[in-house]
C-alpha cells in the first residue's frame, strides 16, 4: 500500500520511519492494530516497538489482558 501524503510542515521535518512508527503507535494505542502487526508496519522489531510505546506512554499490556492471562492460566494450571 502506498500512501501519498501533502508536503506540509509536518512531512517535510519527520522522516518517513518516524512517521510509519507514529502511525503504528497511535493505530495500536486506539485498538486498530496488533502489538505485532503495528510493529510490522513501523518497520522496527517487536522489542523496539515496545520500546517506541513506552517512551510515548502508550498502554501496551492493559488490565483486561491482565486478567484474560489469569483466566487462562487458571484454566490451565487449575488450583
Amino acid at each position: 500500500m502506498l500512501l501519498d501524503l501533502p508536503d506540509s510542515a509536518l512531512t517535510r521535518d519527520l522522516p518517513p520511519e518516524t512517521l510509519r512508527l507514529e502511525l503504528a503507535c497511535a493505530l495500536f494505542g486506539r485498538g486498530r492494530l496488533g502489538k505485532v502487526a503495528a510493529a510490522e508496519l513501523a518497520g522496527v522489531s517487536l522489542v523496539s516497538f515496545q520500546r517506541a510505546l513506552g517512551e510515548r506512554q502508550t498502554e501496551s499490556y492493559t488490565l483486561a489482558m491482565l486478567d484474560a492471562d489469569e483466566r487462562n492460566l487458571r484454566r490451565v494450571f487449575p488450583e
